[in-house]
């Protein structure tokens, strides 16, 4: 098991193997030279120094970089000489053991050259951290001298100690390190009314962000979300509008940061800005991002959205006003994901919606194929219209704005890239397309469009052909259900083998005879 969990591994694991091997080549380099060298530093004229030292970099977002990718290698380090060490691999363990000392030493050397106003609890940390790496590198290296096998194994639990030790101290100590990298960003947001400053800290922010949810955490615990709104409150900075939602946005993915945005009267900030007409769209598509992220229904913690309900209406009505407006596909799909959420707990929301007659204007949206451009933006107007089919007075709407034909084509909806995620976003569009036509089709002016536009034999093909769906098991139940729906309104559409096995038995009979059926059944 990982000693430590670092969010750049996520990024780390996805690069090819060979870029990989190249990007980590120079730390390896660096710290055979400097077990050679037994962590010696190398004296040096200050314009050669760039060259050869790991942290050269400008700004402090790249020092960080460096310094998380410095620390995933440790912490893998760490994680192979447990298994060598299970293995009783000797020399092998003390090896790796050297390796990791110095790649300490240097991630701590390397560090302290860019940092600034560290803390003496950091410096405490640091020499605590050396010193149990060489502790663990002395013990290491008696193993490796002594052939007594009995000796060997009393040692082996005492090893496995002290390793779990260094693992929570190296994890400790960069737990402080992100830590007081986000104070001097955040202490640099919060003093200057430079804009370019400002701009810099944000940027930096951002990119933390996009470590990984622990680091958001910690930014939120520091004050983050705060001080970001406090940026979005003040009008000399309103060119940083856009990259501060952004950043506000990837911070409220964890709970502590919905905290400190409820604490921040963060969703009046937001509607404020929605509502002022003043504001560019790529900032009214920013706040709209944030709402969708505040607003997901795969999120389990849902106490700021008390306040959300307070100013929902006009929060609503300025997101329809962004869809109607928008001027591409992704202000369009930041807009439409905080609409589709929205519908989610609350049927107000819904109410709201029809009132400013978004139906109307979702289908439209979806006629330009400019704007309604991919599977994920069909998947959040096809979720509105899920979610408003509950209300009654939706089916008019539907059939006006020809809503039938286009949950028709949704039905066919095929992903071009064959990518995952893409795949499974046509899966959900093909899911709520049938679920929306089940429920609309309790109106018979809605059934008759559908039998109309041929729905039926469209759901039986889905039924009956697993990759026509995909293999997607919610597919086939919300068609099975359509299916049964519209046959109750027209039993003649049917052949009756059809009939026979997709309508008459229980809904999970039919489910199972689908399942298992093979592709060649006619």
């Amino acid at each position: 098991l990982p000693f430590l969990s670092l969010p750049s591994s996520m990024h780390l694991i996805q690069v090819d193997s060979v870029q990989r091997w190249m990007d980590d080549l120079k730390l390896m380099t660096d710290c055979e030279c400097m077990c050679i060298l037994q962590s010696k530093p190398i004296s040096i004229e200050k314009d050669e120094q760039n060259e050869l030292i790991l942290s050269s970099q400008h700004s402090t977002c790249d020092n960080l970089q460096l310094l998380l990718k410095r620390a995933w290698i440790i912490s893998t380090e760490l994680t192979r000489i447990a298994q060598k060490l299970e293995k009783n691999r000797w020399q092998r363990v003390h090896s790796m053991t050297v390796r990791v000392n110095c790649h300490v030493r240097s991630m701590i050397n390397e560090y302290n050259m860019f940092t600034r106003n560290s803390s003496e609890e950091m410096h405490q940390f640091e020499k605590l951290v050396i010193e149990k790496c060489s502790e663990f590198t002395a013990f290491t290296e008696r193993c490796v001298q002594t052939e007594d096998e009995q000796a060997l194994k009393s040692m082996k639990s005492c090893i496995n100690e002290t390793l779990t030790t260094v693992a929570q101290h190296f994890g400790q100590l960069i737990e402080l390190v992100l830590t007081h990298e986000a104070q001097n960003l955040l202490r640099q947001i919060e003093l200057s009314d430079n804009v370019y400053i400002t701009e810099s800290a944000v940027s930096s922010l951002f990119s933390l962000t996009q470590e990984g949810a622990h680091l958001c955490r910690i930014i939120a615990k520091e004050g983050g979300v705060a001080a970001l709104f406090k940026i979005c409150r003040q009008d000399c900075f309103r060119c940083l509008y856009p990259q501060t939602l952004r950043t506000l946005a990837s911070i409220c993915c964890v709970e502590e940061g919905m905290h400190q945005l409820e604490k921040a009267d963060g969703i009046l900030c937001l509607a404020d800005i929605l509502t002022d007409n003043t504001h560019s769209e790529a900032t009214h598509a920013e706040a709209a991002a944030v709402i969708a992220q505040i607003t997901s229904p795969h999120l389990t913690f849902t106490q700021h959205l008390s306040s959300f309900l307070e100013n929902m209406e006009e929060i609503v009505t300025a997101l329809v006003k962004l869809c109607q407006e928008a001027s591409s596909g992704e202000v369009f799909l930041l807009a439409s994901a905080a609409l589709a959420n929205i519908t989610f707990f609350d049927t107000m929301a819904c109410e709201i919606l029809l009132q400013l007659n978004a139906m109307k204007i979702l289908l439209a949206a979806c006629s330009d194929k400019h704007i309604v451009d991919t599977p994920y933006s069909r998947d959040q107007v096809v979720t509105i219209l899920a979610n408003m089919s509950i209300l009654d007075q939706c089916a008019s709407e539907i059939i006006q704005g020809n809503g039938v034909q286009l949950l028709m084509e949704m039905l066919f909806e095929r992903s071009s890239s064959g990518h995952s995620a893409e795949v499974a976003a046509c899966e959900r569009v093909q899911q709520k397309a049938a679920v929306t036509l089940a429920r609309l089709s309790r109106d018979p002016e809605v059934a008759d469009a559908a039998i109309k536009l041929s729905c039926i034999p469209r759901l039986v093909k889905l039924c009956r052909s697993p990759t026509e769906r995909n293999n997607s098991d919610s597919v086939l139940v919300a068609c099975l259900a359509a299916l049964r729906r519209l046959a109750a309104m027209s039993p003649d559409g049917l052949e009756d083998s059809d009939f026979q096995q997709l309508v008459k038995p229980r809904l999970v009979d039919s489910f199972l005879l689908c399942t298992n059926m093979e592709e060649s059944f006619v």
